[in-house]
């Protein structure tokens, strides 16, 4: 994709890395974690939509936890060798990569095809969580300890899962993914953004690269282009906090992906 001079990457600084990015970067130098198995649901009762509402964890969460790490570590390492993402002032590039890591992660699961199974977990009732709160009141706590993120439910954990079998179903191929990290990446509809035709020119590329490619590879296949727009759509109702929740904190705790993203944007992958 063509590069505009007018947009400089700027790499002054280097920060040292944290404990938080030197756990997901152990990961990477690691052998591929073992292999899960398909998961297993059990479904809802038939018309009842209290099932999708459950609040699900992951049954291996180091396994899962350090594959997600590891596809984190070489989706910001793909994401650095795009010649015209460098070319971009690093304040552009951090709005870009803190608006798309979530997606771009789940395209990187798809690829690497990363299984992982959940469980149900038991949350606390209203009455619990009610006498929780009055217990802390009557002890006077100051600075009350504030509430854990609630866990990802059981509809959104099946919206990643559906969007991982729409990939496997499509058989995607290593350029195809390529371009469509592109596409998610050169988002130009992000408030913040001083560079936008630019980003809107990489964006319109990307999508044009894709739609030769599949000409070019799947002539038979008329409908492949539009059904690679259709994997874009749905990564629409995937939610960052979500991913976050499910794959980083059960093994690094609380995390704020901003910062993880800075540092691992400015370090040397």
């Amino acid at each position: 994709m063509a590069c505009v001079a007018g947009c400089r990457c700027c790499t002054e600084r280097r920060r040292q890395s944290s404990i938080l990015y030197n756990i997901l970067k152990s990961e990477e130098r690691k052998e591929a974690a073992q292999q899960q198995p398909q998961p297993r649901q059990e479904a809802p009762g038939p018309g009842c939509s209290c099932g999708s509402r459950r609040r699900v964890a992951l049954r291996s969460p180091q396994v899962a936890g350090k594959a997600a790490s590891a596809v984190l570590v070489k989706t910001l390492r793909f994401v650095k060798s795009v010649p015209c993402f460098q070319e971009l002032p690093l304040d552009e590039q951090l709005v870009l990569v803190r608006s798309c890591w979530a997606p771009l992660l789940v395209l990187g699961l798809a690829q690497e095809r990363v299984h992982f199974e959940t469980v149900e977990t038991a949350e606390p009732s209203m009455l619990q969580r009610l006498l929780t709160d009055r217990r802390q009141e009557q002890q006077h706590h100051p600075h009350p300890q504030s509430s854990s993120p609630p866990l990802p439910s059981a509809g959104e954990i099946q919206a990643i899962k559906g969007f991982l079998a729409k990939c496997w179903s499509l058989d995607i191929s290593t350029k195809e993914y390529a371009y469509l990290k592109g596409t998610v990446l050169f988002n130009p509809d992000l408030p913040g953004l001083q560079c936008v035709q630019y980003i809107q020119g990489l964006q319109r590329e990307a999508q044009q690269a894709l739609n030769e490619h599949v000409r070019l590879i799947h002539r038979g296949d008329q409908a492949r282009f539009a059904k690679l727009n259709v994997v874009l759509s749905l990564l629409r109702s995937i939610n960052a906090n979500v991913i976050a929740e499910l794959f980083f904190r059960p093994i690094i705790g609380t995390v704020n992906m901003d910062d993880m993203l800075l540092e691992m944007l400015c370090a040397k992958l």
